[in-house]
């Protein structure tokens, strides 16, 4: 009896050792990153081949679990006031500009173009959990990244739609956070990487108070960083739209 008690807590043991797979390792990492509401003041610096620095900040607004989002800029002046909404994770993207008082509606492919000017394409800004259907993920094994423990989650695209062919994401095994997240283009060309860094418990959720995305081909990084968030935040089902671009 204790040899068959023994047997069983063993099994059990390895059960819950067991290493997650990969649409279970998406999974919590989409519920990680992707909580319900979100609102913040960023700082994006793009520092370009030259070395030159130039530095903008806005509120931000995430909406369902990042399925629509916002963003006013604050700084410099000459944009103070110009605003940029996102529905359908990125899939519909409008522009308000304060000079001419004109909203713009982007083409369905300016999701895989910079958004403005930095290392980030809109798709990165506002994907949400839409990697669940863009994307086939596949673990592949664990690497330790900066002394870090990891999981290595491959996302391999399943549409020529995606701005890439394939992302590798280093995951925290203890918390299942990414840390690190390479891209490759459609020609699977490895181009630029995400860190995510100074990684906080802001109300009970994981937060990376700085980003960095560091494009190898093109030898340029955007930093982006919050000054402040907060999830305790609702909105109500107007705020989301085109209409309240001008506000």
């Amino acid at each position: 009896m204790k040899r068959l008690f023994a047997i069983s807590l063993l099994l059990l043991n390895v059960l819950v050792a067991a290493d997650p797979s990969g649409p279970e390792l998406l999974n919590k990492i989409i519920d990680l990153m992707n909580p319900e509401n979100a609102r913040g003041i960023m700082e994006q610096t793009i520092v370009t081949t030259t070395g030159d620095h130039r530095t903008f900040r806005y509120e931000t607004y995430m909406g369902n679990r990042g399925e629509s989002s916002l963003m006013r800029y604050l700084e410099p002046s000459r944009v103070k006031g110009n605003a940029i909404l996102m529905t359908d994770y990125s899939d519909n993207i409008w522009m308000y500009n304060r000079r001419t008082d004109r909203v713009r509606k982007l083409a369905s492919s300016a999701k895989n173009q910079k958004f403005e000017g930095s290392d980030f394409t809109y798709e990165d800004m506002g994907s949400g959990d839409s990697w669940k259907e863009d994307y086939t993920p596949a673990l592949k094994g664990t690497k330790k990244i900066n002394g870090t423990k990891c999981y290595k989650l491959e996302l391999q695209s399943r549409t020529d739609d995606n701005s890439y062919n394939k992302m590798v994401c280093y995951v925290r095994m203890d918390d299942f956070f990414p840390i690190q997240i390479d891209y490759y283009d459609k020609k699977d060309v490895f181009i630029k990487s995400l860190y995510l860094e100074d990684i906080q418990k802001i109300e009970g959720v994981l937060t990376p108070m700085k980003m960095i995305m560091r494009n190898h081909r093109d030898q340029t990084e955007t930093v982006m960083e919050y000054i402040s968030i907060t999830y305790d935040v609702t909105f109500d089902k107007y705020f989301f739209t085109e209409r309240n671009l001008k506000k």
